[in-house]
């Protein structure tokens, strides 16, 4: 704000009562932007290294959506965290009947166990079900003995639904460290962080969502959403009608990576 006609002595009083008022607001949203922009001390690895540093030149995995070489094609990565919830059969109808695949990063405890079906539709439909942890704890702070349970547990449990184990978690919050990082790996699961987020956790305001997710998506970007907010859902049909416009190619997370792989212990974003 600007105070050009005020004296000075005024203006600095007034100025320093501000600073002190809003300091602290200021350091809680700084901490959380940092938190919610998945920024992370460790390194990063992004897709089209993996997809360059392949070893072979296989054609990019084929899936029910058919085949696209994201080498060629301008890829981008649908994601959804901290589902599923009553808003998902929605979701997957679109997601049907737009032909697009997605990336489902599932939550355990009153969501997996809650909603066992729309688990298995994920996979039958073609979809990537990936772990969120099984209680939303901020995996860097709690100890390692926890945290290994907070992945151990998505890992069993979409396991028994869909036959076989996740090789992808995303960390809540974006949050991780060495000793996380190290779980990961014995665990058998890469990080994925993101490079778009429409932040919809602050809003309903779907066209806005839409919005957010249109302006801030490039090739290669890994976009995150959570089907658990009412506006969230209602803004695909935008999303994926806009970027298709624009000649972007849906792919999961693992077919953005292919045909190179996500190795257990990296952080992809």
């Amino acid at each position: 704000m600007s105070a050009v006609n005020m004296p000075s002595a005024i203006k600095t009083t007034r100025s320093a009562k501000r600073l002190r008022r809003t300091a602290p607001v200021l350091a809680a949203g700084a901490a959380l932007a940092l938190a919610l922009t998945g920024c992370t001390k460790l390194d990063t690895t992004s897709p089209s290294s993996v997809r360059n540093g392949a070893a072979d030149a296989k054609a990019a995995e084929q899936g029910k959506f058919g085949t696209v070489d994201c080498r060629k094609a301008k890829c981008v990565a649908l994601t959804f965290d901290a589902g599923p919830s009553e808003n998902t059969p929605r979701l997957l109808r679109i997601l049907k009947e737009e032909q697009v695949p997605a990336t489902f990063f599932t939550l355990g405890k009153n969501h997996i166990e809650k909603y066992p079906e729309l688990v298995k539709q994920m996979d039958a439909e073609g979809h990537e079900v990936a772990s969120h942890t099984w209680s939303h704890k901020i995996l860097t702070k709690i100890g390692p003995k926890e945290a290994r349970r907070e992945l151990e547990r998505p890992n069993d449990a979409i396991e028994k639904l869909i036959g076989k184990k996740p090789t992808l978690m995303r960390p809540p919050q974006g949050r991780t460290n060495d000793d996380v990082n190290k779980i990961s790996k014995e665990l058998g699961l890469s990080e994925v962080l993101w490079t778009v987020t429409a932040k919809d956790y602050t809003t309903n305001d779907s066209k806005l969502i839409q919005k957010r997710v249109v302006d801030q998506t490039k090739r290669d970007g890994i976009i995150l959403l959570h089907d658990i907010y009412k506006g969230t859902v209602p803004a695909v049909p935008g999303v994926i009608t806009e970027l298709k416009k624009r000649g972007y190619v849906f792919v999961t997370v693992s077919q953005l990576l292919a045909p190179g792989k996500a190795e257990p212990g990296k952080i992809y974003r």
